[in-house]
């Protein structure tokens, strides 16, 4: 281990040496023949952990941050977690979080503001003690400021407790402290990749590269383009196409790694610690300019200084305030620019040149830094193994997601002989739309990282793969378990807003679930699932359906026949019988999966159909509802005002009619509406006639009508006197009974004569002397003349047709 900076508290762990600042990397005999698994930095304490688990500090013990009572100049080991294999630490100004291989956590220190999140009175805590309020959650990493507390757990939420002055625990503006860890609801669905801490600012960082922050802002350390303070989380825009893949955090600046191995640095800049060769503070993450000729791979920040890892040249860069020997540079000098730390460092996989000496030479593992001081974890040339690369996450400390290898993972294990912790692997898998929303990202060239409202970043291929693999007949148990966590918990803390498009992604992938399509899931996690969807409000839907319109025909297919059969299931049962007191469930069953297949043929229709529209048809309805019957309802419904576009709570007590949702019809079930609308059009007319009637007996104002349509024509002018009719005829009248009398015949119209004037007009019509039609003779077929002669007859003409397809229905 190397290590530099202020050492007036032992804080670099170098024993009783004469120096109170380190200008340049020196070793720690310490660390010799030991493996640094972390490192976290206080403002005067230093915390490691060793592979194997143990955990050593050193540095100020004033307030109990060390763990222990012994000397404070040289790392002493914390006996009291001794049993726990410890894996990760962070440190606050004063205090200090460890977690363990468990996911439980420990703390320790100054609690002050409740950073520690004990719910004790104490104000010291100088023995490690386990919060107990995150023993029941798995927590895959923490982060401290100096006053406040972050953790992320396995199910990718994130919990904040301490001090809130600057709004830094994201919780509003009316929390003062938290003493014990709370939940921040408002990012419930994200998927996480880290969280991280600075004085009084919090970021969270997402899998797709997506950073919301929140906290104190007054040198702009939160990069939203201004310096107020943010009391709940934001996002930052403005680096949410960059492929942010790391992020940290020092007293008031942050700085921010890209997968292609640049560095945005923003926010205070007073000593340089941004690196833009200026002392000018950055409201807006800004490159910096000078380390981008190299790809940088680590980065960390102290105080008020930053540091950063080249693998290719080995080196390590500083930059800020220099004024403790932090920077590693062999002067106290600030820096404003990027400057190479001191010492002889070698590349991994590099040339060795003639006359070495390995001894001197130092190939970086990884680098740390916090306070005023910084480390550097090595191994020397001839046994070096790469060095980190904080590009790729480890999976220890990520939440959990469906991928190939957890599949296998679960699948191993014979049906029947499940350990718990593989069923509380799986239920907190599926009980979390955070992790769904994490799982099946499209990783080829890095797609997932363009996510945004036209692009889900999301491999839907993958997510059909893996959710077939996962589901099997050979292995119940877990699809029971991922049914029994679907519709427990995951559908029902579903919200109708939601803090980001990333956390949309389920709604995409979850139907591709064999679970979905279960008959005997609809009822419990179905149409639960369409119910949230349905409920979603107006922008997050948007984004819904514009990721719906790109899908592949039989991608989108999918999600369409899945509800068509949740439709016929509800109607089968419809037509068994409902007993009332369902009825008012059933009713919003129904109206949930009509109205989600009404946004799907919304979706369809806008973009041109991505599928053909029958494949919304369901021909079973012909069989299963009475269309007339429906239809008069439906018309009835119209009547009264019944707004079918009401949340589905107001629909439940509405009966369910088909017809307002026209597009399930076949032609079929359309022929019926027809000849149904028909006989009810014609039935309205007969009734207005008889009522102008009645009232012209007492208004003589009021002329009498008559109920029917009377055609009185000549046989030898059939054409002309029944065109002759029609162009005085008003609209209202061909709704009416047709009735046709022949000049000179004294025939009553029962239904015979009306016949036969049909036959015979359309005799006359097709004859080529009119030039309404013509015939052609390869294929026998009559079609429309693409020359008709006299638009107005060509109307009347077409008057007509329409009154005899009218009236022949």
């Amino acid at each position: 281990m190397l290590c530099w900076g202020n050492a007036s508290f032992g804080q670099l762990g170098l024993g009783g040496i004469d120096e109170e600042i380190v200008l340049e990397p020196r070793k720690s005999d310490f660390f010799i023949n030991k493996k640094v698994r972390d490192v976290g930095c206080g403002l005067r304490h230093t915390v490691f952990v060793l592979d194997d688990g143990t955990v050593y500090t050193c540095g100020c013990n004033d307030l109990g941050q060390l763990g222990h009572e012994k000397s404070r100049k040289k790392p002493e080991q914390v006996v009291a977690l001794d049993a726990q294999n410890i894996v990760a630490v962070s440190c606050g100004e004063a205090h200090t979080l460890a977690l363990n291989d468990k996911g439980q956590v420990y703390a320790w220190g100054l609690d002050s503001d409740g950073q520690l999140g004990l719910l004790g009175t104490e104000e010291c805590i100088r023995v490690p003690r386990n919060i107990k309020s995150l023993s029941d959650i798995q927590i895959v990493q923490v982060a401290c400021g100096y006053y406040h507390s972050l953790a992320l757990s396995k199910a990718s939420e994130v919990f904040c407790w301490g001090q809130n002055k600057y709004g830094q625990l994201g919780l509003g503006i009316d929390c003062k402290k938290q003493s014990s860890p709370q939940l921040i609801k408002s990012l419930l669905g994200i998927p996480f990749m880290q969280v991280a801490a600075g004085g009084a600012h919090s970021f969270v960082l997402t899998l797709s590269g997506a950073i919301f922050g929140w906290g104190r802002n007054k040198f702009g350390q939160l990069g939203l383009n201004d310096e107020n303070d943010r009391y709940v989380p934001n996002l930052l825009k403005s680096l949410r196409t960059q492929k942010i893949v790391y992020i940290c955090c020092g007293e008031d600046h942050t700085a921010a790694l890209t997968k292609e191995g640049g560095v945005f640095t923003f926010g205070a800049g007073g000593y340089g610690q941004l690196g833009h060769n200026s002392t000018s503070h950055e409201i807006n993450p800004r490159k910096v300019f000078e380390l981008m000729g190299s790809i940088v791979t680590q980065i960390a920040c102290g105080r008020q200084h930053t540091s950063a890892f080249v693998p290719s040249s080995g080196r390590i860069y500083s930059f800020g305030l220099g004024g403790n020997g932090q920077l590693g540079t062999g002067s106290t000098s600030n820096r404003k620019s990027p400057f190479t730390v001191k010492g002889n460092w070698f590349p991994y996989n590099g040339q060795c040149p003639p006359d070495f000496d390995s001894e001197e030479y130092f190939c970086v593992k990884r680098i740390f830094s916090g306070g005023d001081q910084s480390f550097s974890h090595y191994s020397n040339p001839q046994n070096c193994g790469p060095p980190d690369d904080f590009r790729f996450s480890d999976p220890s400390k990520q939440i959990w997601t469906v991928n190939e290898a957890l599949i296998q993972k679960w699948l191993s294990y014979p049906s029947g002989r499940f350990p718990v912790e593989i069923a509380n692997e799986i239920d907190g898998t599926f009980s979390s739309s955070g992790c769904l929303n994490g799982s099946f990202l499209a990783v080829s060239n890095d797609d997932h990282y363009r996510t945004g409202t036209r692009f889900s970043g999301v491999d839907m291929n993958a997510a059909r793969l893996l959710f077939h693999k996962l589901i099997q007949p050979d292995h119940p148990q877990i699809s029971q378990q991922v049914a029994a966590s679907l519709e427990k918990n995951l559908i029902p803390k579903l919200t109708s807003s939601l803090p980001d498009v990333e956390a949309l992604r389920f709604y995409l992938t979850l139907p591709e679930c064999p679970l979905m399509s279960d008959s005997n899931n609809f009822t419990t996690i179905a149409i639960p699932f369409g119910t949230a969807l349905v409920n979603l409000e107006k922008a997050p839907l948007k984004v819904l359906e514009n990721w719906w319109s790109v899908l592949e025909p039989p991608l989108f297919l999918k999600i369409v026949e899945l509800f068509k059969e949740v439709v016929v299931h509800l109607l089968k049962l419809y037509k068994i019988g409902i007993p009332p007191s369902e009825r008012r469930i059933f009713n919003s069953f129904l109206h949930t999966a009509l109205k989600v297949l009404e946004i799907l043929h919304r979706v369809n229709e806008k973009t041109g159909q991505i599928i053909q529209y029958d494949k919304f048809y369901i021909h079973e309805v012909q069989e299963l509802i009475d269309i007339r019957n429906d239809y008069i309802n439906w018309v009835q419904q119209q009547a009264y005002g019944m707004d079918v576009n009401h949340g589905l709570t107001e629909l439940a007590d509405i009966p369910v009619t088909i017809c307002t949702y026209p597009f399930v019809f076949d032609a079929q079930a359309k022929t019926t509406l027809l000849q149904t609308d028909a006989v009810l059009q014609m039935q309205m007319a007969i009734d207005q006639a008889h009522r102008q009637n009645v009232s012209s007996l007492f208004l003589p104002v009021i002329e009498s009508v008559n109920p029917c349509l009377i055609l009185v024509v000549r046989r030898e002018n059939i054409v002309g006197d029944a065109m002759e009719v029609l162009r005085k005829t008003k609209n209202i009248d061909y709704k009416k009974p047709l009735k046709v009398i022949f000049v000179g015949e004294d025939a009553v119209d029962a239904g015979g004569v009306r016949k036969e004037f049909f036959l015979l007009i359309m005799r006359e019509l097709l004859d080529p002397k009119y030039g309404m039609f013509r015939y052609y003779e390869d294929s026998r077929l009559i079609w429309f003349s693409d020359k008709i002669p006299n638009i107005f007859y060509s109307q009347i003409c077409f008057k007509l047709l329409d009154s005899v397809v009218m009236k022949t229905h």
